[in-house]
């Protein structure tokens, strides 16, 4: 069983990507009514819902948003999911859902593909901050 609280959604992000740790960061920053949680894909708690969700880590491999009530949101979805909790004008990215989800998929991919080339990769996930290590799930 996830231990997420029930008021909690988790965004779960591959930790040593440096796209995917400014995305965190930004979340952070701007998820002013602390709806969010973290893990990292590679953390026990990622492993955890990759293999009850038998996720294929070869063709998802950057971001996931689970909740206990809404399940599992993968790619463009789980983005757009999150950047609509995030307040105005974030909130408008929403716009997008009307774009089909392969269509959308297909640009994620795409920059999912390549983040290491261009963005770089980290040797270990991020440490967070004490300040904010309560935001994170092991």
């Amino acid at each position: 069983m996830i231990d997420l609280p029930k008021d909690k959604q988790l965004i779960l992000f591959d930790g040593v990507c440096n796209l995917c740790n400014t995305s965190v960061q930004y979340v952070i920053k701007h998820d002013s009514k602390d709806k969010f949680k973290f893990a990292a894909l590679q953390s026990a708690i990622g492993q955890d819902i990759i293999n009850t969700y038998n996720i294929d880590t070869a063709k998802t491999d950057s971001i996931l948003l689970f909740s206990h009530d809404n399940g599992l949101s993968t790619k463009s979805t789980a983005a757009l999911k999150i950047a609509n909790q995030l307040g105005f004008p974030r909130n408008l990215m929403s716009v997008f859902f009307i774009i089909p989800t392969f269509i959308r998929n297909w640009v994620y991919d795409y920059i999912a593909k390549n983040r290491y080339k261009w963005y770089g990769k980290k040797d270990a996930c991020m440490i967070p901050t004490p300040e904010l290590k309560a935001k994170f799930l092991d």
